[in-house]
């Protein structure tokens, strides 16, 4: 049985009081008793919806928010990251783990060429600038982006949203990181674009033997990328299964609620689209 790369056991993410926006009495738990792995070159889609925890987890794993509190054991390739001091994670970042924000109309520093930005992680890593800068250019061209050579001195500006999240994946890829984490990435784009955007994160997974932790709301956009679903809800992890057992069978009502909720070409247009919330409503919120 080939060992996940990436461990998580009993992951608790707590906001300390001090750290609340807004206030409010006590520590506030966001991620509660997570347990997830990921072997080497698998595809694990972590879906839920907006506040069940998702983007907390996959900033876990980078310890890019010092001020929350972390219970548990995140273990990267045996190596535990829970407490790992800032050095060590920077190392990490971007060469062994790299991350997909959120929106690539704001990913990108508008001030800066995107040859500047893609080459980026190599520079600080020592490369020379000549050969980062030509290695940025393959990249892009592997990702599609048309004359890249050339386009190097181009800005952010100039590119629509769907190059733009090119320029993000090669500057997230370009140093050949092993997990790549994917957060949201098809946010604001039109649904060609956001296919374009999947067929080439499974493409480059399958070329660089790439695992790829996937988070998104929307569980219908995954059934073609991932080998596994992990479904949040409410800070909790309530069910990981590989995709077609998942889809052919959902366990919990939230999972149920999340694929009875995706509209069907074949439904009547005059029957009213189930929610998630009527799901929970009949089933009950278990977790």
């Amino acid at each position: 049985m080939t060992e996940p790369v990436l461990s998580i056991q009993n992951l608790s993410v707590r906001v300390p009081e001090r750290a609340r926006i807004g206030g409010g009495a006590g520590d506030l738990t966001v991620v509660e008793g997570l347990d997830l792995s990921i072997c080497p070159g698998e595809r694990v889609a972590l879906v839920g919806e907006s506040g069940s925890g998702k983007s907390i987890t996959a900033r876990a794993i980078l310890q890019l928010n010092r001020a929350l509190v972390y219970d548990g054991s995140i273990r990267w390739d045996g190596t535990e990251l829970i407490g790992a001091g800032e050095r060590r994670m920077r190392r990490l970042r971007g060469s062994e783990i790299s991350m997909i924000f959120q929106d690539p109309m704001t990913a990108l520093n508008p001030v800066l060429t995107i040859g500047q930005q893609v080459a980026e992680p190599l520079v600080v890593r020592g490369v020379a600038r000549r050969e980062a800068l030509r290695r940025a250019a393959e990249m892009l061209d592997r990702l599609g982006v048309p004359k890249a050579k050339e386009r190097l001195k181009a800005y952010p500006g100039q590119f629509s949203g769907g190059m733009r999240q090119r320029v993000v994946m090669a500057a997230a890829l370009i140093a050949e990181p092993r997990l790549l984490i994917a957060d949201e990435p098809t946010t604001a784009l039109d649904v060609r674009v956001q296919e374009q955007v999947l067929d080439l994160i499974e493409a480059m997974s399958r070329e660089m033997s790439l695992s790829v932790l996937f988070i998104t709301h929307d569980l219908a956009i995954v059934a073609g990328l991932a080998n596994r679903v992990a479904v949040m809800y409410r800070g909790r992890l309530v069910e990981d299964r590989p995709v077609d057992e998942l889809f052919a069978n959902p366990r919990h009502p939230y999972t149920r609620g999340l694929i009875g909720s995706i509209p069907r070409l074949d439904a009547d247009p005059d029957t009213r689209l189930q929610t998630v919330g009527d799901f929970m409503a009949t089933e009950g919120p278990t977790v």
